[in-house]
C-alpha cells in the first residue's frame, strides 16, 4: 500500500509565518523522499488562511522537486477556471522536466465562493470552465500545434513549450468531494481520483467511490487500473492519550479556518454545488471529537492507526492515504514524529 503526504497549509500568522512554514515543507518532503512514500500533494486556494498561504502549487512542488529524488509530486489540485491553460500547461510540463518526470496533475473545479467572486468567475460555469481548460492542456501537452474556439478560450496555432516529459502527458487526477456527476465523470474519462473523507460522511464517500469504480470499468478502462487517494490528517505517538490530546489543538485550528473559508457559501446557491450546503453545515458542526468517532482521521499508536487504515480500505477499495501531518499550525517535532512513525512501524503493516 503507498502512503503519499499533502501539504494543506491551515494556520494563523500567530502561529507561524509562511516563511517558517515552507521551511518546514521542505524538510519534512525530504525526509519522506528518503523514508520511501510514494507522493507529495499540495493545494490551490486564496485569500484564506484555510489553504491560502499555497495560491501556487507549482511553485512549492518545484522547490520540492529540487530537494527530492524518488517520491512523486503531485498537484492537489490546480484549478483551471482560475488559471488559463495555456499558462498552466506550459507551467506544468516546466515542473514536469525539472523533476524528470515524477510529476501527477490533480486538477479541481474548486468550491469557495469568496475564491470565484475574486476572480470573476461564475460558479456555476465552473464544470464547463473545468473540462474545456483540461481538455486544451491535454491537448497542448500531446499535439503539435493547437487550434481551439470554444466557450471560454480561443487558440490558434498554438505550439506549447517545455513539452512534458512523460508520454503522452503526466497522470491526471480529479479531485472530487460531493458531486456524484464529478466521480462519474471521472471514471468514464478513465482519471484517477483524489477524494476528502472528512467533508462527508465516511458512507457517502464510500458510495461515491463505488460509482466511480462502477463508471470507470463501464467505460472499458483496464480493470484494476483505477487509483484512488484519500486525503486525512494524522496524528501518530507512543501512546493513545498522548496521540488524541496533541491531535486536538491543531484539529481545532483546521476546523476554526475551514469553517470561515466556507463561511461565503450564506446566501449563496449554484446548480453545480447541489448538496454544498449541507457539506458546509456539516463542516461548521464538526468537531475533533467527531472526526474521531467516525474514524476520519488518522489517529493514535501505530497498531491503532494500522487498524484504522484497513477499515479506510474495506470502505473504499485500494487507495492511498495522502496525509496532512502538520496542520493547524502544529509543531515540526511533532509532524517529524509521525512521519517517523508511520514509516517504521504503520507502513510495514499495511
Amino acid at each position: 500500500m503507498n502512503f503519499g503526504l499533502n501539504f494543506f497549509p491551515s494556520f494563523r500568522a500567530a502561529d507561524l509565518s509562511a516563511a517558517e512554514y515552507f521551511d518546514q515543507v521542505l524538510r519534512l518532503a525530504e525526509r519522506a523522499d528518503q523514508l520511501g512514500l510514494r507522493s507529495i500533494k499540495t493545494v490551490e486556494h486564496y485569500f484564506h488562511d484555510y489553504g491560502g498561504t499555497t495560491p501556487n502549487p507549482i511553485v512549492l512542488l518545484s522547490a520540492i522537486a529540487a530537494r527530492t529524488r524518488q517520491v512523486r509530486l503531485i498537484t492537489g489540485a490546480v484549478i483551471p477556471a482560475f488559471n488559463h491553460p495555456v499558462k498552466l500547461a506550459g507551467e506544468l510540463a516546466m515542473l514536469d522536466n525539472l523533476c524528470h518526470g515524477r510529476l501527477d496533475v490533480g486538477v479541481g473545479r474548486a468550491f469557495i465562493p469568496k475564491e470565484f467572486e475574486a476572480f470573476g468567475v461564475g460558479m456555476d460555469e465552473s464544470r464547463a470552465r473545468f473540462e474545456e481548460g483540461l481538455e486544451l492542456m491535454l491537448r497542448l501537452w500531446t499535439e503539435e500545434r493547437v487550434t481551439h474556439r470554444g466557450k471560454f478560450h480561443t487558440l490558434r496555432d498554438v505550439r506549447l513549450l517545455p513539452r512534458p516529459v512523460q508520454r503522452p502527458h503526466p497522470p491526471v487526477w480529479v479531485a472530487a468531494i460531493q458531486s456524484r456527476e464529478s466521480f462519474v465523470w471521472a471514471g468514464t474519462r478513465g482519471y484517477h481520483l483524489m477524494i476528502v473523507p472528512y467533508a462527508g460522511s465516511m458512507a457517502r464517500v464510500a458510495d461515491l467511490v463505488g460509482a466511480y469504480r462502477d463508471a470507470w470499468r463501464a467505460a472499458g478502462h483496464p480493470p484494476g487500473q483505477e487509483r484512488v487517494q484519500s486525503g486525512l490528517h494524522c496524528y501518530l505517538a507512543d501512546s493513545h492519550r498522548e496521540a488524541v490530546e496533541g491531535y486536538r489543538a491543531p484539529m481545532r485550528r483546521y476546523l476554526e479556518v475551514f469553517a470561515e473559508a466556507v463561511d461565503s457559501w450564506q446566501g449563496c446557491e449554484s446548480a453545480e454545488y447541489a448538496g454544498y450546503d449541507k457539506m458546509v453545515a456539516g463542516i461548521v458542526s464538526t468537531t475533533p471529537e467527531s472526526l474521531l468517532d467516525q474514524q476520519a482521521a488518522l489517529v493514535g499508536t501505530p497498531a491503532e492507526v494500522v487498524e484504522q487504515i484497513r477499515y479506510h480500505r474495506r470502505l473504499f477499495g485500494e487507495h492511498e492515504p495522502s496525509l496532512q501531518i502538520n496542520f493547524g499550525g502544529l509543531a515540526e517535532a511533532e509532524a517529524r514524529r509521525t512521519l517517523e512513525l508511520l514509516a517504521a512501524q504503520v507502513i510495514p503493516h499495511c
